[in-house]
């Protein structure tokens, strides 16, 4: 039988200062170990010996000496010692036996330098790019045999390493592929238009001594992995950046509603359950709004989802174009614009989402969620859908006149309008009540029940259709479900609001600016850039305080008059909410505008509170109360019942993604007004009339021509 001698972990170095202590030296640390019996033992553990010759030689009784090196063991310090290398020991392994890794190649040309050491079994992939055709399969067949494997990119300026796949734990390649496309938008729109079966094929970019690096770095990660290690860091996307000699790992996680590795059916499902709203104390109320969550939580819960790379937000950076008090925060994509193919190359601010806030992390917290909002509202193809006609479904269905509001005089000059205003504005085609189209439940929470609206006006992208636009009108992310569905149901209140003022431009009281000092710091801020600011009450019949805050150039031609909404129960703030909006707007402005929004080009330039008088407060303010409860349900009832006494149905339909976890809703109220032009008889007209704002309807065509651009 072979002896097994013991000494120091080869990583380690001992140096013995008599009296003092016996230094222990490592690549990163040193330890310190005192005692005569230490200073004795040092030498003797060189490697030389086994564990009788120890203790024979050892000045000191069995039971000691077996104390003591049980303790050195139990630190990591010593250990039997193997044919193995140094390295071994830093990580704490002792692997055995000889490797079991096989390697494939998709479109690359490199050979994995020899694994030496290791027990498992593993295949490396290596490809000339993470949506190489053949990469399905290669995942597909892999999980079939249940074989671990490592998806490599060895070639290119930016290396990929990671991440290992293991069938029936983690996520599967079809969760990183559906990743990966949704951040080459463009690239996924030139590969469905041109039919081609994966990416689009590179030159190859070679360097011999890079792709050595990186194979050698693809033999150590693999090596460890079939020696034993694990780390949290084998579930990600390790890229290394030859350029700058950086690196950066970017998480995968599962995706529960997966079709190969998960449940399909989960969105579907979630859809037709009933919306179950229950008692939910509030715990953040500073900054914008009230929440069930404070936006430190919020950000360390979701802060994995961004990534250029494998994230469902490519990133959240501070648009700086303007004073940091403004905390304006940009993040992208913005899928609200439809698809996401070359509309996302566009460099403007409509491209990305944003966020607004009190301080930064308001601001970055508030971009971030709403970047996850517009990603759960794309439609994936796995949403709930009925297929049938308007007719057929009969009473299940509402009308998407009810929701669109379109006036029939707007779909007759439907071409031009569109071709001289922003996609935002857009005029669908009239709906064809006997078409053949896609239908989503959506739960009434007046009625307690399921109705049915076209899966085109809830989802982007849903389906090519001229008769219905999504857009995010009532859209809100929350950090719980009430919270979600309160900022949907107060998006829906503003909106309406700010369409009875502004396409019927009746003038409005003023809110009253002082007492606050981030206030003042406000109105300081903005006259340093020449500027005034003052803001207006626009509350509605419904009660929910809303008010329009707004900033002008007090010098010059040119007053590029800016201004944002806020509405909440809480009057305060409700006008922080549309000072912010108003923050997040000014970058943007003093860049010179959205250079492809012909609607606010033209606003910007032309409109002065001289030519557009209803800009301008009138009359004493008005004073609200703060209805604002201590727990989000309660808030929630409440402006249900105030939008219910108006004789208007709540709608909502759960968009939560299984994979994303952040609660998402879009929140329906057939009738209201959203701020797009959209002229259709109803609210728009009446209610006016009844606040007395104005003596009769104005006519359809007395209606502001100037289409909110917001």
């Amino acid at each position: 039988m072979t002896s097994r001698h013991i000494g120091f972990k080869r990583h380690l170095r001992a140096e013995v200062v008599p009296g003092d202590a016996v230094y222990v030296f490592s690549e990163e640390d040193t330890t310190a170990l005192r005692g005569p019996h230490v200073e004795a033992l040092a030498p003797l553990l060189d490697g030389s010996r086994d564990l009788a010759a120890v203790r024979r030689e050892l000045d000191a009784s069995p039971e000691h000496s077996a104390g003591l090196l049980t303790q050195l063991a139990q630190a990591g310090l010593v250990g039997v010692r193997t044919s193995g290398s140094a390295y071994w020991d830093a990580l704490g392994l002792e692997p055995a036996g000889s490797p079991d890794v096989d390697v494939i190649s998709l479109g690359v040309d490199a050979d994995l330098p020899p694994i030496s050491e290791g027990d498992g079994a593993l295949t490396v992939v290596l490809v000339s790019d993470y949506l190489v055709d053949g990469l399905s399969e290669v995942d597909d067949k892999l999980r079939a045999a249940g074989r671990p494997w490592l998806l490599a990119k060895p070639v290119g300026a930016k290396v990929f390493i990671g991440p290992f796949f293991t069938p029936g734990s983690g996520p599967c390649y079809h969760c990183l592929s559906h990743r990966l496309w949704a951040n080459r938008a463009a690239e996924a729109h030139v590969s469905s238009a041109l039919g081609l079966p994966g990416a689009v094929p590179r030159p190859p970019v070679v360097f011999e001594p890079l792709q050595a690096v990186a194979l050698n770095l693809v033999a150590l990660e693999a090596a460890k992995w079939v020696a034993g290690h694990r780390y949290d860091g084998q579930r990600a996307v390790w890229t290394f950046d030859s350029r700058d000699l950086t690196g950066r790992r970017h998480s995968v996680s599962a995706r529960p509603q997966c079709p190969s590795c998960g449940d399909p059916a989960l969105v579907s499902e979630q859809a037709r359950r009933p919306v179950a709203l229950t008692s939910r104390p509030k715990v953040h109320t500073a900054g914008g709004g009230h929440r069930s969550s404070t936006p430190e939580e919020v950000l360390a819960a979701y802060r994995h989802l961004v990534s250029p790379v494998t994230g469902v937000v490519r990133d959240v950076v501070r648009d700086d174009r303007g004073p940091a008090f403004f905390n304006a925060f940009l993040s992208g994509p913005n899928l609200a614009l439809g698809s996401r193919g070359a509309a996302h190359l566009r460099s403007a601010l409509r491209s990305q989402n944003g966020g607004k806030g009190v301080t930064a992390l308001d601001a970055e917290v508030g971009a971030l969620c709403e970047a996850l909002e517009r990603h759960s509202a794309h439609a994936d193809g796995d949403e709930a859908r009925v297929r049938g006609s308007y007719r057929s479904l009969g009473a299940q269905a509402i009308h998407p006149n009810d929701v669109q509001l379109y006036d029939p005089r707007q779909f007759v000059d439907r071409a031009a309008w569109n071709a001289a205003h922003s996609d935002f504005q857009h005029v669908c085609a009239p709906f064809d009540e006997d078409a053949e189209i896609d239908w989503t439940p959506v739960w009434s929470l007046t009625r307690g029940e399921h109705r049915f609206l076209p899966t085109g006006l809830l989802y982007f992208d849903a389906q090519p259709d001229e008769r219905l636009m999504a857009d995010s009108n009532g859209n809100a992310a929350g950090s719980s479900l009430e919270d979600a569905v309160l900022q949907g149901m107060l998006e829906l209140v503003e909106r309406d609001a700010a369409a009875l003022w502004w396409y019927n431009r009746t003038s409005q009281p003023p809110v009253d600016l002082a007492g606050e000092e981030w206030i003042d710091a406000f109105r300081s801020v903005h006259a340093g850039l020449g500027r005034e600011v003052w803001a207006l009450d626009l509350t509605s019949d419904l009660g929910v305080p809303v008010v329009v805050a707004l900033s002008r150039h007090t010098s010059g031609e040119r007053e590029d008059i800016i201004m944002g909404f806020g509405a909440h129960l809480d009057p305060a703030l409700a006008l922080r909410r549309a000072l912010t909006e108003v923050n997040q707007m000014m970058p943007s402005v003093l860049a010179g505008g959205w250079g492809d929004d012909p609607d606010l080009q033209h606003w910007l330039s032309t409109a002065t509170v001289a030519n557009q008088p209803y800009l301008l407060p009138s009359g004493p303010p008005v004073q609200h109360p703060s209805t604002a409860s201590d727990d989000l349900l309660t808030d929630v009832l409440d402006v249900q019942a105030r939008l219910e006494q108006a004789g208007l149905e709540v709608f909502v339909l759960d968009q939560t993604r299984p994979d994303i976890g952040l609660p998402v809703v879009k929140v329906i109220v057939p009738g209201l007004r959203g701020f797009w032009a959209r002229f259709a008889p109803g609210r728009l007209f009446d209610v006016p009339v009844r606040l007395g704002r104005v003596a009769a309807p104005t006519p359809y065509d007395e209606l502001n021509p100037i289409a909110i651009f917001l």
